[in-house]
């Protein structure tokens, strides 16, 4: 199984599990186990868990290689997103249910090579893509529903992503700067703890 077979019905046993995670570790310090869920969710899958709040943003950590089982990578991910993202304060018991929580199981990267900055921006498409960029060990990553979010045309992604991995805006145009693309199965509840949709921005 890969991102693309990963069902409306999968998509919210996955975002469950986050929200699940979350609310055990933070009220009892405890790690799911759940063994119908590893078994079912055995494969290795890159993964990302955002979580936000009524003002936005709440945390957002992930795997964005598949290096983890989906089972652990998601787990492993919904912790570390409410506990250790470096641009917010640890969740606290009295948020979750305040709390919305987005699951993004990703595809492998591919790396966009071409011979003209034009063709870079035509090889991009806005909510189908994320990007990855890398150059001189450090690197950056959004996930395809970013740039939705915030209007941004294909440059404006690319200068965020290089802001992203902390290089000038625009080193996407630096030819030895890797520029890689991925696609997302992105599912998130409408509501705090309320129904799970599969979002679609193409």
């Amino acid at each position: 199984m890969n991102f693309q077979d990963i069902s409306d019905e999968d998509g919210a046993i996955l975002v469950k599990m986050a929200r699940a995670t979350v609310t055990e570790y933070i009220t009892n310090n405890n790690k799911v186990s759940d063994q119908i869920f590893k078994e079912k969710f055995s494969f290795n899958a890159g993964v990302f868990v955002t979580i936000n709040d009524k003002y936005g943003l709440r945390g957002c950590i992930g795997f964005p290689l598949a290096i983890k089982k989906l089972s652990d990578a998601l787990t492993d991910a919904a912790i570390s997103a409410s506990t250790d993202d470096p641009r917010f304060s640890s969740v606290t018991q009295d948020e979750l249910d305040d709390l919305v929580f987005e699951v993004t199981v990703l595809s492998d990267t591919k790396e966009i090579s071409a011979d003209s900055l034009d063709e870079i921006i035509h090889a991009i498409k806005i909510g189908r893509d994320g990007l990855m960029i890398e150059k001189d060990f450090q690197s950056g990553l959004l996930l395809p529903q970013v740039p939705v979010e915030n209007n941004w045309n294909v440059e404006d992604f690319l200068n965020h992503t290089c802001h992203k991995a902390g290089l000038p805006n625009y080193s996407w145009k630096d030819k030895t700067t890797k520029i890689s693309k991925f696609q997302g199965a992105i599912f998130r509840e409408i509501l705090p703890n309320g129904e799970i949709i599969r979002e679609k921005f193409q």
